[in-house]
């Protein structure tokens, strides 16, 4: 039950509490009782991280197999403004709500990278009382798991250096002008984007041109993340491409014995990690990849068990549902066989004005007018979401400044298309403020026809048409254009990994490549400019526009206000 009396709930939206002091002041139950009681889960099968957080065995996991799955729901949302607009937190609220309504739900989540803690967008744990706990810990460096991708990423990249240096590439052919393969550091740093490394003399290897992406856009990160096994993991690092021959022929992690290392280090890293909301239900935090230059989702080996855990699973994908919800049933549940019930599309009053062309700062006064327009953008996503074969059900995601008018407005809009929309309080109230929507969600799964999952492409399609089929299907766009070089490239990649699924990286803030294009733009072109064969996590890389795999920080970033305070607890964070 809820960890906060329903009084201080109620008070929520006209006075306030900061995510930080909610989840300060949790009374969190010990992890081993929760998976015990929640989910018939022993104290020998976890691997503990104090007495809060833990990891859960992979004997455990494997010895799962045989129980049938629960239902799956997918949590997407709108375009989003660049606060984000609630996934996470209705994705807590929604677990929390199930649970109340009498069903046994888990929780899946990825976990937050501290480029954008210390950034501009903030954590990933939800918030006001729909959060997963122990906060802090989450958000920063959690069970280690990020440093660890960090590890494996960065040791490929000195065994290429040192392949390099000691002229081991007679052998293999890797032409130090043709290295592909990036460093990896987890924070927002535009320095690393592209540098020059081994300079100083010839003790410290050939000079040459590199960069850093951030981790959670390693290609290391996404395998970890659809892996479904220690030999799964290790097959896939084997099968990175590190660059290329001067024949352009590519050479690979498992030319210089790189896999083995890498998986080691990602041992404990593949065990999914354990926590709890505020309402003590159980919660895999597992995985993050970024959804605008990775594909978005939590850990495959998590979201698979928590099916064999849990009736109902809630998992997330990240940005709006062009970005990760394409990306979860185009990559996800297409590499891990998943068959997804429903996908509850999370909009905000304020994010649909700002669609309608409201400025950020009148967006607390009522506006139908234009939230009457900027309902283009959500009636685009519901169009989109409708192409996948799941059910769907809007959540509208109460902020205090909304009006009655404004929600009701949404419901009729949602209403002429079909779909349900129901208001959502879990930010101010927890699980009782989603338990409609909850019965709303069941009532979609378990009554009349069920859900006809199908992905958006096949296979076997041409790469350049999958690349057209998602800009002009699911953008709005009217072409796609490149370079030839890029052309032919996609063309001559056809051969070996035409069966590859696409991951687009372009920016969140519109369908287009765009961020100032709000609401639902047509006609718009996208342009590739750069693709990356993930050749381990086995999908394209299209980089669209001028998104970057290594963000920079905000004029003021988030760091700014972050310390931790006399008694030793952090202050700042949310």
């Amino acid at each position: 039950m809820p960890a906060a009396p329903e009084s201080r709930l109620a008070n929520q939206h006209k006075n306030p509490k900061s995510d930080i002091d909610i989840a300060q002041n949790a009374a969190m139950k010990p992890i081993v009782d929760v998976a015990k009681d929640k989910l018939g889960i022993s104290a020998d099968d976890l691997v503990p991280y104090g007495h809060h957080k833990a990891k859960l065995s992979l004997d455990c996991i494997n010895s799962l197999q045989n129980k049938p799955d629960g239902k799956l729901i997918l949590v997407t949302a709108v375009t989003p403004t660049p606060a984000g607009e609630g996934k996470t937190t209705t994705t807590v609220g929604l677990g929390d709500g199930l649970n109340r309504i009498g069903k046994k739900a888990m929780i899946c989540l990825r976990e937050p990278s501290l480029g954008p803690c210390f950034g501009m967008k903030g954590g990933a744990a939800g918030g006001g009382f729909a959060q997963v706990v122990p906060m802090e810990d989450i958000n920063l460096h959690f069970t280690g798991d990020f440093h660890a991708i960090g590890a494996a990423n960065n040791l490929l990249a000195a065994l290429i250096d040192n392949h390099v240096y000691w002229r081991h590439n007679d052998e293999t052919g890797l032409d130090n002008r043709r290295i592909t393969w990036r460093r990896a550091v987890d924070m927002n740093d535009r320095s690393l984007r592209q540098i020059t490394s081994s300079l100083g003399g010839v003790a410290n290897g050939a000079p040459r041109e590199a960069g850093f992406d951030i981790t959670v856009a390693s290609e290391v990160m996404a395998i970890l993340c659809l892996a479904t096994d220690m030999a799964d993991l290790e097959r896939r690092l084997g099968n990175i491409i590190i660059g290329y021959t001067r024949e352009k022929k590519p050479v690979f992690a498992r030319e210089i014995n790189a896999a083995g290392a890498m998986t080691a280090l990602l041992k404990d890293a593949m065990m999914p990690n354990l926590v709890q909301t505020l309402e003590h239900n159980p919660a895999f935090i597992h995985g993050g990849p970024f959804a605008n230059i990775a594909h978005g989702c939590n850990t495959l080996i998590a979201t698979k068990t928590a099916l064999k855990l849990a009736d109902y699973v809630v998992t997330e994908a990240g940005f709006g549902a062009d970005l990760g919800a394409e990306k979860f049933f185009d990559i996800k549940c297409r590499k891990g066989d998943l068959k997804p019930e429903a996908a509850v599309l999370v909009a905000t009053i304020r994010a649909l004005k700002m669609h309608g062309g409201v400025k950020k700062d009148d967006l607390k006064t009522e506006n139908l007018s234009a939230l009457k327009k900027g309902c283009v953008n959500l009636k685009w996503h519901i169009k989109n979401l409708k192409r996948f074969g799941v059910k769907i059900i809007v959540a509208i995601n109460r902020f205090s400044a909304d009006t009655e008018a404004e929600r009701n407005l949404v419901k009729e809009v949602c209403a002429g298309l079909g779909v349900t929309a129901v208001e959502a309080d879990h930010w101010a109230s927890g699980g009782k403020g989603t338990e409609e929507l909850a019965q709303v969600v069941v009532d979609a799964i378990e009554g009349g026809k069920p859900a006809k999952f199908k992905t958006l492409y096949p296979d076997d399609m041409h790469l350049w048409n999958k690349i057209h089929m998602i800009a002009t299907e699911l953008y709005g766009a009217s072409e796609i254009v490149a370079d030839k070089k890029v052309r032919d490239q996609i063309k001559a990649l056809d051969e070996n990994y035409g069966h590859f699924p696409i991951c687009i990286a372009k920016t969140q803030y519109s369908f287009s490549t765009d961020p100032s294009l709000k609401g639902a733009p047509k006609g718009h072109v996208v342009p590739i400019r750069e693709v990356r064969v993930s050749a381990g996590a086995e999908f394209l890389v299209v980089v669209c526009g001028d998104i970057m795999t290594m963000p920079g920080l905000p004029r003021v970033p988030a760091a700014n206000s972050i310390s931790v305070g006399k008694d030793g607890r952090v202050i700042g964070l949310f």
